[in-house]
């Protein structure tokens, strides 16, 4: 039985594992001629784990420019390859919740495509992998996407 996803998920922070999966997603979308979503979660939690408890606002709407920029520039490497089916969404809450239950009962999402946690030992321990955590809960299909290996 061969597996046909319609909408496919992929989030962005501008890490290289995350890129890497997005470039993945799009070859997959272009395969099952599937609807992709990227999105950007500004995790303003995050601020008061570490200590920033009172972020300005000017710092969360830098952060939300940031993440717009990166998904116009991913939106249109997609279009540069042929590929102009990408939408695109910068949110604030909670990645894992957003990513594993929120987004895809939106969107209808069949597969959620995640690059592999860049989270150290420590940090994996305080906060949790986001892609551990979308792998445990999500209620479709996850592709966690390896580093890509420079040979």
């Amino acid at each position: 039985m061969e597996q046909r996803y319609n909408t496919i998920l992929v989030g962005l922070d501008g890490s290289p594992q995350a890129n890497h999966a997005f470039e993945c997603a799009v070859e997959v979308a272009r395969r099952n001629d599937a609807r992709l979503i990227a999105v950007s979660i500004i995790q303003h939690q995050m601020y008061d784990l570490l200590g920033y408890g009172n972020i300005s606002h000017n710092a969360l709407t830098h952060e939300a420019k940031e993440f717009t920029e990166l998904l116009e520039e991913v939106k249109v490497w997609a279009k540069s390859i042929d590929f102009p089916n990408v939408e695109t969404e910068v949110i604030y809450g909670n990645p894992k919740e957003l990513l594993a239950h929120t987004l895809p009962k939106k969107y209808g999402v069949d597969l959620i495509m995640v690059g592999q946690s860049g989270l150290n030992t420590i940090e994996r321990f305080m906060v949790g992998s986001v892609s551990d955590f979308v792998i445990r809960n999500a209620p479709c299909d996850v592709l966690v996407v390896a580093e890509e290996v420079v040979k």
